[in-house]
């Protein structure tokens, strides 16, 4: 059985996780951060070492260890009752973060949307992911040197993901706009998906 779908996409401080609480937060959606699955891991585990040694120098954790964390979450979602697949829809956010994990996940998802938020102004990407390092207490978010290599790894690794779901499922949307906006835009989008 495939899993029905949207993907939030953007650079590191785009809104993804502020958009995907929000969607999250309506009835048959349901939010999963890849980020978050990592960060809330156990530091001393071996997966947590791992997180924290790739996201100490701004990479991404290996596509392995990444898609496994996430299919246990979703299926720990499922048996607990909190993920119902064949009425709901997940919302995805740092998932798939290349085109290999895209490949990878193809059987498993059933992309219905990838809401593309695109800000033009990288100092303001800066400044929002340093505002949250203060505000959530994330150690990968604190470094000026790891937020511009997260950047690079952003351009480099993730964003060729969306040529891979081609120009029929990607929605642009101006992520410098108020999050009212953005989610104005994303659910206009949403509803026809």
């Amino acid at each position: 059985m495939k899993y029905r779908c949207i993907l939030l996409f953007g650079a590191p401080g785009a809104g993804k996780g502020t958009q995907g609480k929000i969607l999250g937060s309506i009835p048959q959606f349901l939010h999963c951060s890849c980020g978050d699955v990592f960060r809330n891991l156990r530091a001393e585990s071996p997966l947590g070492k791992t997180f924290l040694e790739y996201s100490g120098r701004g990479e991404l954790v290996p596509d392995p260890q990444t898609i496994e964390l996430w299919q246990q979450f979703i299926a720990d979602l499922t048996k607990t009752g909190r993920l119902h697949p064949e009425r709901d829809t997940l919302v995805l956010d740092g998932i798939p973060r290349n085109v290999h994990q895209a490949e990878i996940l193809r059987d498993v998802l059933d992309v219905v949307g990838v809401f593309y938020l695109c800000s033009k102004d990288t100092e303001s990407l800066i400044a929002r992911i340093q505002r949250r390092a203060m505000k959530e207490n994330r150690l990968d978010d604190a470094n000026l040197e790891i937020i511009r290599q997260r950047l690079k790894t952003y351009e480099n690794e993730t964003k060729p993901v969306l040529k891979f779901y081609g120009k029929k499922l990607v929605h642009e949307i101006d992520a410098d706009q108020s999050p009212a906006k953005v989610l104005s835009d994303i659910l206009r989008h949403a509803v026809k998906s």
